[in-house]
């Protein structure tokens, strides 16, 4: 292989990845995207594709099966890289069924199914709030005999905020529970812990985290999902009691869900105790500009960080994230009012990036110091909070 082009699959049911692609087609690999028809309109890097086929907007589970297997016959895939959440478990059925390295079905739901990502971390001794299934009534009522409410009732397959529902009551969650039906065994109930949220993102190789970087939310994105408002996330200060503490539970998170290569996006809240527990993790790359963020900061995007690892990977070949290079720095992300954004009447110091979507306003700002960034940062939260941001009510899937 060390004198071959890798060959390369990317899964997509949603627009993005696109610096993964590029980067890994710059190594010297072989792109091919398999995404949906209603996606094909969108301007994916085609210079950097060998081939893009797409499937009909609602395929089952045989029709990526049929569809991947018809396209092995005249190329053979060397490896496939899921670019979103929800490809995660379509890449690992994939990789089952034509026997490929990487992630299978079972490691799959460590990242997908939120009741088993909190088990597996439960059973080796990691902390993660209490938590029970609702599979058996009786269970259910000791939960809730036993944890006092507010509960957070989740799905256990959905992605970031997206369909929880914070209970106040037993009343509530029956209510809840008998108008689920046959959908109820796909949620969780979990007990609802204030506190800080964080998140850590990891590069991976051979189930080693060879790039790490952690981050401080500020409002929940709980409470942003569902009651709008102004998204922050911010550097933590380096060599921190809290960044200390979230690197080491990560270290001992990632092995324990059997990640061995790839990205991944952890989240963790920090309780009145100050113990850090383990909220949920994807094997994907954070979104809403945490990408662009951590370039803003540590000189690598983890899009582009993955690509490079996973073409070393397939060439034989080791892989070293860079060093040296650490600012401190802040994402504010919010919906706005308006259609575009003139980032330059905010009059604000530090843009390292800005977001530039339609009806979406963002800015990364950077600076030297944690007490600098945090005066910038709270100064573009102002601004938007006064002149940019609206609020619309949280959607019913995910905005990808």
């Amino acid at each position: 292989m060390a004198n071959e082009a890798p060959t390369i699959l990317c899964i997509a049911s949603y627009f993005k990845g696109d610096r993964f692609m590029i980067e890994a087609a710059a190594k010297g690999a072989k792109v091919y995207l398999l995404t949906l028809a209603k996606l094909l309109r969108q301007p994916w890097p085609r210079g950097s594709l060998q081939d893009v086929f797409a499937l009909h907007d609602a395929p089952k589970r045989e029709d990526w099966i049929n569809t991947v297997s018809y396209l092995s016959r005249s190329v053979p895939f060397d490896a496939v890289a899921a670019l979103d959440d929800f490809d995660v478990e379509t890449a690992a059925m994939i990789r089952e069924h034509l026997r490929m390295p990487g992630m299978g079905d079972s490691t799959a739901r460590n990242f997908r199914d939120k009741l088993a990502m909190r088990t597996t971390a439960r059973d080796a001794g990691l902390p993660v709030p209490d938590f029970t299934g609702l599979f058996h009534d009786d269970e259910v009522a000791r939960f809730c005999e036993r944890v006092p409410a507010p509960w957070m009732h989740k799905p256990r397959s959905e992605a970031s905020a997206v369909g929880i529902t914070k209970v106040h009551n037993q009343q509530q969650l029956w209510d809840i529970l008998r108008g689920q039906g046959d959908k109820r065994s796909f949620f969780l109930l979990e007990r609802f812990l204030p506190g800080d949220v964080f998140h850590v993102d990891s590069l991976v190789d051979d189930g080693r985290i060879v790039f790490a970087a952690a981050h401080q939310c500020g409002t929940p994105p709980f409470t942003v999902a569902h009651g709008g408002g102004i998204y922050t996330s911010f550097t933590l200060p380096e060599g921190s009691a809290d960044e200390t503490a979230l690197l080491a539970l990560n270290e001992k998170l990632i092995p324990t869900l059997g990640l061995k290569r790839g990205s991944c996006h952890a989240e963790y809240i920090k309780s009145a105790s100050g113990e850090f527990h383990f909220l949920e993790a994807g094997a994907r790359v954070g979104g809403v500009h945490i990408a662009e963020l951590i370039e803003c900061t540590r000189g690598i995007n983890p899009w582009a960080g993955w690509a490079e690892l996973e073409v070393a990977h397939l060439r034989g070949e080791s892989w070293t994230a860079p060093t040296g290079f650490r600012k401190q720095g802040a994402l504010i992300n919010t919906l706005s009012r308006t259609e575009s954004v003139d980032y330059k009447k905010l009059g604000v110091e530090g843009i390292a990036y800005e977001v530039k979507e339609n009806y979406h306003a963002g800015l990364v700002v950077v600076a030297d110091t944690h007490e600098e960034m945090c005066v910038r940062r709270d100064a573009v939260v102002r601004k938007f909070a006064g002149e940019i941001s609206a609020v619309l009510p949280a959607p019913a899937k995910p905005n990808h």
